[in-house]
């Protein structure tokens, strides 16, 4: 089995065709506080056209946007495409194995959010993996190239 360095950047093309294929995302640790980054990221993805699958344990949240929330990935009523996760490092293990035995294709970890074990679980069940990376932001990264020859 070959692993992917994830010590080194994604290439724009793997990151491009990732979030060109997925369609269902489901957002672990999504929040309905709408100051939280990922409430905004769910909204951006969601505007964008993506389905998204917020979920959240909190027996209190039940949806987020007018989305219903689950409380686990097991719970998910329909396919995932990628798992999004908004949680700490350490608890991207237990997400990837869930994210395995629900089919998914793809384990983003959110920025800041990287566990080598867990790229391991889910790259062993044949998934993409992305660490330390923000679906958002490299969905638009093609409009964001500096024009540095323009006068200012």
């Amino acid at each position: 089995m070959t692993y992917m360095n994830h010590n080194k950047p994604y290439t724009e093309s793997y990151l491009q065709s990732i979030l060109k294929s997925v369609k269902t995302i489901a957002m672990v640790g999504a929040s309905p506080d709408k100051t939280k980054f990922s409430y905004g990221v769910l909204r951006v993805l969601h505007e964008t056209g993506y389905d998204m699958v917020p979920v959240n344990p909190r027996s209190d949240v039940e949806e987020i946007r007018g989305i219903k929330v689950f409380n686990s990935l097991a719970e998910i009523d329909r396919p995932v495409d990628m798992v999004e996760v908004f949680r700490r490092p350490e608890d991207l293990l237990d997400v990837a194995k869930e994210a395995v035995a629900i089919g998914a294709k793809v384990l983003w970890g959110q920025i800041g959010v990287r566990n080598d074990e867990a790229a391991r679980i889910a790259e062993d069940a044949g998934m993409q993996v992305v660490m330390d990376r923000c679906p958002k932001i490299e969905l638009f990264r093609p409009f964001w190239k500096p024009k540095l020859h323009l006068k200012i």
